[in-house]
């Protein structure tokens, strides 16, 4: 790897937090410069603008939680209940333990990811996405096994679990009290185990 694209890591590496933390409209070039080290000029070498920083760090912030599902999917093969289940610590960990400083990348940027921000939006979908079909294909996978009821209906499962995480992740970032996001995986797994699995 050459000088100029590790420069283009370090940077993005360093932004992620940043853009994490503060959103998009709240990170500015001269945060990006105090964390990196570099100028202005030097940032603009790498990066046409600030939006694709943005995307750039909003990538390297997905990739780090999809190294984490990835090896929850990999360790339960064949298991669709660990890895439904892993799948559901994964993403429920970034209230606490997030790969990247200030918490779940996909809910933070979807918050603020209005039609003023229509790049990020629209990454965010494609983010979302992934997890819906990832579920999807665990909970098919688990049917086809008979490991999971046959009546499982993967589009709603995936839909109301993401909605339980996200939305637990925000009420403990907001009272910063885990004991939501808590109630909501202890919630799930129950009713994974009573209703879900055969």
């Amino acid at each position: 790897m050459d000088k100029t694209h590790l420069t283009k890591e370090k940077i993005i590496a360093q932004a992620a937090p940043i853009f994490n933390q503060q959103g998009y409209s709240g990170t500015s070039i001269s945060a990006i410069m105090a964390a990196t080290g570099l100028k202005k000029g030097g940032i603009y070498n790498h990066f046409a603008s600030k939006d694709e920083l943005a995307l750039a760090a909003f990538d390297y912030s997905i990739n780090l939680i999809k190294q984490r599902y990835g090896q929850i999917l990999k360790e339960n093969s064949g298991n669709a209940t660990g890895q439904l289940l892993g799948i559901i610590n994964v993403l429920s960990d970034n209230a606490a333990d997030s790969p990247v400083p200030g918490g779940c990348p996909v809910l933070n940027t979807a918050v603020e990811s209005d039609d003023a921000h229509v790049l990020l939006r629209q990454r965010v979908r494609e983010v979302m996405d992934e997890w819906h079909e990832m579920i999807g294909r665990i909970v098919a996978r688990g049917i086809e096994r008979g490991q999971f009821q046959p009546t499982v209906d993967g589009a709603a499962l995936a839909t109301i679990l993401i909605a339980l995480i996200e939305g637990a992740v925000m009420q403990s970032r907001l009272y910063h009290d885990p004991i939501h996001i808590r109630r909501a995986v202890d919630y799930i797994n129950s009713y994974v185990q009573t209703t879900v699995v055969k």
